[in-house]
């Protein structure tokens, strides 16, 4: 029997448990429900099958179920959010595709001084910035290479990497196409016909939590490397025209979001589609004067299976609440809301938190985003600051390996160990949760 049989195996034996032992505290259809949603994180954890393929299976599991029809469940697959990550990573195929991304890496790493902790900085702000409009992924890809020749010495080599990983998650909320989990929180409201986060503003409240932890994560990671100096070459020749193309591209982009986003009560803005606005941006890069992307040369590059991930995940938060599950759920968590808001919110960030650890951020929010909603909602709590407050906590897991995309790029690069990740993860486990918190309290209540 092949590894892959057993991987599936596993899933398919785990879900039908979750089955059984749901089916005496749940209806039928809810109990498959979270049957389905184990088989799927298990391979999605397990790798039994390619992601893009779990992806689609909501689309046969959920009909064959009862759970929800063929239709129902297939259109969350053309949700506009699913677009404006296209859009936006078109883009991220043009920067990479012409080398603007080294372009900015070593302008940003040239601000900063060239001791160990001034390189640390560099690296954390350079990948949370690059990871804001790049996949955080592709970021910590990038970066980690052009990081580990920097120096000789193991333990510079350990802090580069884990500065760049922690960076890339920092920083991928800082827009909402930056991060998985910010686009799920947009396509859930969307659904759910909550008033949407424009663009400017969600960047406008997230900043001040983004900018407190790069400085936290560079201060830590630096602390015992006063003495150290780094001696780099970080020059870079001047901007070619495709690259001068792609800015003009990416400013139009930011200046066109900015004049499209409402500034109440003094302006209405344009009420265009930021979908549609991200995707032109896309596009247009495919026709001249700029034709610097190529269908048939870059079409290789389109992350298809992420967009099937986003349509599994709009797919299981719609099942949540068509079978009820959501409210059910909720029901029993409505005994916590009794608590002060406060502490409800802390109790909600350390659950997010540290169950992204063992688990696909991506399914994790997914599943919350409409339990939160029924909470907040009957308990007549902010709804979406509570939804804000878990998407922003699914991105901050620093512990594990597997909690990340870039936590497992930096653990296959040989210079980083579980425990000593672990260590300074748990730490920064901590000060997100308190600060998210805060935060919101401070800034974010009266935005939302």
């Amino acid at each position: 029997m092949s590894i892959e049989t057993k991987k599936i195996l596993l899933a398919l034996g785990l879900g039908f448990l979750a089955f059984l032992a749901m089916i005496s505290f749940f209806t039928k259809e809810q109990s498959l429900l979270i049957g389905a949603i184990v088989l799927m994180v298990t391979l999605w954890t397990n790798e039994g099958l390619p992601l893009a393929v779990v992806s689609l299976l909501p689309i046969i599991i959920f009909p064959a179920s009862g759970i929800l029809s063929t239709k129902e469940a297939a259109i969350n697959y053309a949700n506009p959010i699913i677009y404006l990550f296209l859009g936006g990573f078109l883009l991220a195929i043009a920067v990479e595709k012409t080398g603007l991304h080294k372009w900015i890496a070593n302008k940003m790493l040239g601000l900063f001084p060239s001791s160990a902790r001034g390189i640390i900085f560099a690296l954390i702000i350079t990948s949370g910035l690059l990871s804001s409009v790049l996949s955080n992924t592709t970021t910590t890809l990038l970066l980690l290479p052009i990081a580990l020749f920097l120096t000789d010495l193991s333990k510079l080599k350990l802090r580069f990497a884990l500065g760049i990983a922690y960076g890339a998650s920092i920083g991928g909320i800082l827009t909402p196409i930056g991060t998985p989990p910010n686009l799920i929180l947009m396509g859930v409201m969307q659904e759910l016909n909550l008033e949407p986060i424009a663009f400017v503003q969600w960047m406008w409240m997230v900043a001040p939590l983004v900018i407190v932890m790069f400085g936290v994560v560079g201060f830590v990671l630096g602390l015992g490397l006063k003495d150290i100096s780094i001696e780099a070459d970080l020059s870079t020749p001047p901007l070619d025209t495709r690259q001068k193309k792609v800015l003009f591209v990416l400013f139009g982009l930011i200046a066109m979001l900015f004049i499209n986003a409402p500034l109440k009560p003094y302006y209405d803005g344009l009420g265009l589609s930021e979908a549609g606005i991200l995707l032109t941006a896309g596009l247009v890069l495919f026709a001249p004067p700029f034709s610097i992307l190529d269908w048939m040369e870059d079409k290789e590059n389109i992350p298809y299976r992420i967009m099937f991930l986003f349509g599994a995940g709009f797919t299981i938060a719609a099942a949540f609440t068509q079978t009820g599950m959501a409210k059910e759920i909720a029901s029993h968590l409505l005994s916590l809301a009794s608590m002060p808001m406060i502490v409800f919110m802390f109790v909600v960030a350390a659950m997010v938190t540290f169950t992204t650890e063992i688990t696909s951020n991506t399914a994790l929010i997914s599943i919350m985003l409409p339990i939160l909603f029924e909470v907040a909602n009957t308990a007549g709590l902010d709804v979406r600051l509570f939804m804000m407050v878990a998407t922003v906590c699914a991105s901050y897991a620093f512990m594990l390996p597997i909690a990340t995309p870039p936590n497992a790029i930096a653990m296959s690069s040989g210079v980083v160990n579980v425990k000593t990740m672990a260590a300074y993860g748990i730490v920064f486990n901590i000060v997100g949760i308190i600060l998210i918190v805060a935060i919101a309290q401070l800034l974010w209540v009266d935005v939302l």
